[in-house]
């Protein structure tokens, strides 16, 4: 009997097909023959063994990373485990993600219901990852993503390769098919303050000030671009808001790029910054490490707010999640030219790395209306001893 279990366990494509046209539709064809386990305004997620799977674990086969049909899912009893597969010990998170985990935005909303089953799960952190895209296995994250997990969950990252090519069967495995976009703020603000307080333990510290000197009240950082949706004039724009920080006593600006920056560089940057100035791009992904109700001004070239789609009100929706204020955003009049008529979508080839122009009479009113809303903020929580974030969930 034991052996005809063994042979019985059917592989499926973690690539379903028959569903490909619809994947957008909740990803059903992504593991398509298994249900989720869900609760309103929590995370959706399947977990081996459990009830819902009769007791049977989770495995995998296949290691290809362009085709996500020639990859391969089946649930089998931990007595009877296919022939030639190897049991895993411990605890295994799967990803799917329909982007990737390179850029930090996308890498980071498949990761945020992880950390949500961590904490209501008692801080279990996971023995290694599978990660999948579109079902095809991906083998590395970014480097800042990849960062931000250890110190999340206390320990470095071991990324499954399957490099002996057969079936593998994992003694326990949590497999997550959406991203946050289910869960309740009430729950992500908690997952944020969660990965903030772990990051600023594991980096430890921030920005030093200069010459010893007592932290400022306010601390605005410019979070630059180069390239694509950089300002035109960096200097002109920077000299608007170095001005308009001088006359605030206790106003400190710092300007920085996100690309010369290490994990832990970013950490400490965000830790001492109030007022976030940046470009709409990923580097706004670490407005979550700085404090709770922390301000942000985001800025767009021309073109995006008709031609973009709702992806260009990502970072608006993670200062939600987050806890931060978003102050608005500022979107260029003015830009290259489109052979198009202007709200034809072939015009977002050329808008979409555009670069970011300025108007000095806006952008020095915005900047004294949002300097002054947190110098008040700030002096009133300095008078109540009021905390910026909460502690760790999980010490």
């Amino acid at each position: 009997m034991s052996s005809k279990l063994k042979d019985s366990v059917t592989f499926l494509p973690l690539k379903d097909l028959r569903y490909s046209t619809t994947a957008q539709q909740g990803h059903t064809w992504f593991m398509s023959s298994m249900n989720d386990s869900h609760e309103e305004g929590e995370v959706q997620y399947q977990h081996f063994p459990s009830k819902a799977s009769k007791g049977r674990v989770l495995c995998l086969k296949g290691r290809d990373k362009h085709d996500g049909a020639w990859n391969y899912y089946a649930l089998a009893w931990p007595e009877t485990l296919p022939h030639n597969s190897t049991l895993k010990k411990g605890l295994t998170f799967v990803s799917y993600n329909h982007y990737n985990y390179d850029n930090i935005w996308h890498g980071l909303s498949a990761m945020v219901p992880f950390v949500a089953w961590h904490i209501k799960s008692g801080c279990a952190a996971p023995d290694r990852w599978v990660l999948y895209h579109w079902g095809e296995l991906r083998t590395q994250m970014g480097p800042w993503l990849r960062s931000l997990m250890a110190s999340t969950f206390g320990e470095p990252l071991e990324i499954e390769g399957f490099e002996d090519g057969g079936a593998v069967c994992f003694e326990e495995a949590v497999v997550m098919r959406h991203n946050e976009g289910g869960m309740s703020r009430l729950r992500r603000v908690e997952v944020y303050d969660q990965m903030r307080c772990k990051a600023r333990a594991f980096c430890g510290g921030s920005v030093e000030v200069d010459g010893g000197a007592a932290p400022p009240l306010i601390g605005m950082t410019m979070f630059m671009r180069t390239g694509p949706r950089s300002f035109r004039n960096e200097s002109a724009v920077v000299g608007i808001f170095e001005r308009e920080c001088r006359k605030v006593e206790g106003c400190r600006l710092m300007v920085a790029y996100s690309n010369n920056l290490t994990f832990c560089e970013q950490v400490k940057l965000m830790s001492s910054t109030d007022i976030l100035v940046s470009p709409h791009g990923a580097q706004l992904t670490n407005m979550f490490l700085m404090d709770r109700n922390s301000s942000v001004m985001e800025f767009f070239p021309k073109g995006w707010l008709k031609l973009a789609g709702v992806g260009q009100y990502v970072y608006h929706w993670i200062a939600s999640w987050s806890g931060m204020i978003h102050r608005g955003a500022w979107r260029d009049p003015t830009g290259d030219d489109c052979p198009f008529p202007e709200d034809d979508r072939r015009c977002m080839s050329i808008y979409k790395n555009g670069r970011i122009g300025h108007n000095e009479t806006y952008f020095a009113e915005w900047a004294r209306n949002v300097i002054d809303d947190v110098k008040m903020r700030k002096m009133e929580e300095r008078k109540n001893s009021a905390a910026g974030s909460s502690g760790c969930t999980c010490s």
